[in-house]
């Protein structure tokens, strides 16, 4: 499930998608005044408007918090196989990522499950969201 985008990730994001594709690290960025970590990184804390200078590594793992089963692409042709959609709230951060659920029947997802980033090979990855293949069970 491949989506294109008209917008650039700006300067947080692009560090994020840099250390994901050439490291396999999830990096967040920390306000220090308000103690507040977020994922998908911000240049500016949303609670305080202190500028986030402090960087940090974070775990690639987090709590399904909530999900939806898709049936249809976004041209509304039958998918072969129904996705599974998350949002995945990361631990230890304010914030998450909604990417799609794999190694899971759709039967056992569960609101609260743990899951874990699966990332593509190094050689394939492109410094997107796409360089998460999925997130699976934890």
């Amino acid at each position: 499930m491949e989506a294109d985008y008209i917008y650039t990730p700006g300067i947080a994001g692009d560090r994020f998608f840099r250390a994901l594709r050439d490291e396999g690290k999830f990096l967040a960025t920390h306000c220090e005044k308000c103690n507040h970590t977020y994922l998908p990184p911000r240049m500016y804390c949303e609670r305080c408007f202190s500028e986030l200078e402090k960087w940090v590594e974070v775990e690639p793992t987090g709590i399904v918090d909530s999900f939806t089963v898709v049936h249809e692409d976004s041209n509304g042709e039958k998918l072969s196989e129904p996705v599974i959609v998350a949002f995945v709230r990361m631990d230890k951060t304010d914030g998450g990522i909604i990417h799609r659920l794999g190694g899971v029947k759709i039967e056992t997802v569960k609101v609260g499950m743990k899951a874990k980033a699966v990332l593509r090979d190094k050689g394939k990855r492109k410094g997107g969201l796409m360089d998460i293949e999925h997130f699976a069970p934890a």
